[in-house]
């Protein structure tokens, strides 16, 4: 299938939905990986952190499909955050990958105790100028975060990668990106655990479009403007999750799935001006 694309504020196109590829391994992840390239992925999302890279690379090489098609995002751990550091890690994953660019390429964590993000910024933004990434962005970014990069440097981030599900909506720093022109993206999309799929108000959705529960967060995330990065292994999820093109909630349905935020729906507490990333 065909997945549409977005325009980012660097002039960039991104798919409206990727394929995120935390804990997916090994010979059994680049099959699985290889089955998303076939039923129309072209957004792949891996990290240093998550140990895919490699096989990320490896799936889009045997694809057969040319590199210029796909759209491959990777993220900086938090303990390259030197600028120095930051430039090589960007380097050594592409040989990781072993490819010559990513499409984009984001700082994983702020970790403002640390204090070193504005210096990863500033990497990343000579990575941009000497041809190793095409777009730059952030994950788990603040407001002030995000305006203490910008005021630094005057570049501002194409994306921000943060947590968004129906637990979790988000709302303020969906505003907060899209005011300074920052598209979003979400990872967990779907919450973690099969919990957001019980809830009787997706379900009944489900019922209603002859769609799964599944895709209805994930078209509830496409019209308020986010890109959603469900993680599947499974090859019939993958298929699915993609199929939420041909059909669209309305505006009091989406209001119905933001009602079920929570106060504590964050996953596992991880508030970004408190989170100190694994290593």
């Amino acid at each position: 299938m065909k997945i549409p694309n977005r325009l980012l504020n660097d002039g960039h196109l991104i798919p409206k939905i990727g394929l995120g590829t935390y804990q997916i391994r090994g010979g059994q992840g680049i099959d699985q990986i290889l089955s998303a390239i076939q039923d129309g992925y072209r957004l792949l999302d891996t990290s240093t952190n998550y140990d895919s890279e490699g096989i990320v690379g490896e799936a889009i090489r045997r694809s057969g499909i040319p590199r210029a098609d796909f759209f491959v995002t990777s993220k900086l751990p938090g303990k390259y955050h030197h600028y120095e550091d930051a430039l090589m890690m960007i380097q050594e994953s592409l040989c990781r990958m072993g490819l010559d660019y990513f499409d984009l390429y984001l700082i994983h964590w702020p970790l403002p105790k640390r204090d070193l993000y504005t210096e990863a910024w500033r990497a990343l933004v000579m990575a941009k100028k000497l041809g190793f990434c095409h777009s730059i962005g952030v994950s788990n970014f603040e407001p002030e975060h995000l305006d203490k990069i910008i005021a630094a440097t005057g570049v501002t981030p194409a994306v921000n990668q943060i947590e968004i599900h129906p637990y979790w909506v988000q709302e303020r720093m969906l505003a907060e990106n899209t005011k300074r022109k920052i598209i979003t993206e979400a990872w967990s999309p779907l919450g973690r655990g099969n919990s957001t799929l019980q809830e009787n108000v997706i379900k009944d959705l489900a019922e209603k479009y002859q769609k799964n529960a599944g895709q209805i967060i994930l078209r509830w995330h496409v019209q308020r403007g986010i890109i959603p990065i469900p993680k599947s292994s499974n090859l019939l999820h993958q298929r699915e999750n993609a199929d939420i093109f041909d059909f669209e909630l309305s505006s009091k349905e989406i209001t119905t799935i933001n009602n079920l935020s929570r106060s504590d729906g964050r996953i596992d507490n991880q508030d970004p001006n408190e989170y100190e990333e694994f290593e």
